[in-house]
């Protein structure tokens, strides 16, 4: 697990690869990733967007922007947490992942960004 904080909230990526929706033949690596979001904060938050990162070994780059994470825009208060699942698919064994989200502080309709730390997508098999 990688985590990471900025302005008080705390993100936390934990991966894991998915052999069933992979196919090593055709190059399509399938790979999970589970993101905690910790308000550490005094103040309430919104995610409002998330902006990615993609890195494959191959020296693919990819970059993903969008509303929210998995359909959502969650608004956390202080001292609780968000979790969700999401994935990612790669055309190698081997790529990492990271990104920032876009954030807003309910008080005063602030933005601000959260920092994602870069964590790698890596193959069981591939360790070996």
């Amino acid at each position: 697990m990688v985590t990471k904080i900025t302005e008080g909230v705390k993100v936390s990526v934990e991966t894991m690869f998915q052999p069933e929706y992979s196919n090593p033949a055709n190059n399509h690596f399938m790979f999970a990733y589970k993101i905690t979001i910790e308000n550490q904060t005094d103040y309430t938050v919104q995610l409002l967007r998330r902006h990615w990162f993609i890195f494959d070994s191959n020296s693919t780059h990819r970059e993903v922007d969008g509303e929210g994470v998995v359909g959502q825009q969650p608004v956390i208060e202080p001292g609780e947490r968000h979790e969700y699942v999401s994935g990612c698919n790669l055309n190698t064994e081997i790529g990492s992942m990271k990104g920032f989200y876009e954030m807003k502080r309910m008080a005063d309709g602030s933005h601000f960004e959260v920092n994602v730390p870069e964590f790698m997508l890596i193959s069981p098999y591939r360790l070996n």
